[in-house]
């Protein structure tokens, strides 16, 4: 299974150095096999020691450069980042980027060998009209992407669960997964108030490989609690 944890905009350096400080003493016994992935705020990127990988919640799609407010693959190389987030509802809704800046990103940092962590998710008008319009709207969100990338990992984050306590049905998530199975190869992880309480569930369900985590993430010990239930 694969745990992912996007703090968004939460925590500071000072923070998250204890949260890995936390964290790494308890999953010290989590199954081997399992992955752990961590995206603090870009303020808090640094070098840490730990059984999981460390990653950014976003990039611009350049060396360096005039692009206020970004980050660049210069800053990532300081701390020796190569696993980014791409395409987030959030990025898409409130920061209004396209599918094509999306497309652009994932083109850049696939060139650079990055593991790429992309994210897909559809609001809840599309989500009434029933399956067939949810397909079809999480299908879009692959136009430019090179779906057979071999670092690539697929995030389904349903826009209306995100944040609002609110997880999909174990049959919409089971329904949503085995169509996005047909279109890609790649493990699929489940996002939308994964917690302590729906995990074990969650995790059980055909073609979800693991979980995207976000409020439930930021405390360490009640994430470290997911990843070894």
């Amino acid at each position: 299974m694969i745990f992912a944890a996007n703090f968004k905009t939460n925590h500071t350096r000072s923070s998250t150095k204890a949260y890995f400080d936390t964290l790494s003493q308890k999953i010290a016994a989590k199954k081997s096999g399992d992955k752990v992935y961590v995206f603090p705020p870009a303020t808090a990127l640094d070098h840490y020691e730990g059984d999981f990988t460390l990653g950014a919640q976003n990039a611009y799609p350049a060396q360096k450069g005039a692009f206020t407010g970004e980050i660049g693959l210069e800053q990532l190389e300081e701390f020796s980042v190569k696993t980014l987030l791409i395409g987030h509802s959030e990025r898409r809704e409130l920061l209004g980027e396209s599918q094509e800046k999306v497309a652009e990103k994932f083109d850049f940092f696939k060139a650079q060998g990055f593991e790429i962590i992309y994210c897909i998710g559809e609001p809840l008008e599309v989500r009434q009209e029933g399956d067939a319009a949810v397909n079809a709207y999480l299908l879009a969100q692959f136009e430019g992407i090179d779906t057979g990338y071999e670092n690539l990992i697929v995030a389904y984050e349903p826009i209306w669960a995100i944040g609002t306590g609110r997880s999909a049905t174990i049959e919409e998530i089971a329904s949503t997964h085995q169509a996005l199975r047909k279109a890609v190869a790649c493990p699929l992880l489940y996002g939308g108030s994964a917690n302590p309480d729906n995990i074990r569930e969650i995790a059980s369900i055909d073609n979800v490989d693991g979980v995207l985590v976000g409020s439930a993430s930021l405390d360490a010990e009640k994430f470290a609690s997911m990843i070894l239930s």
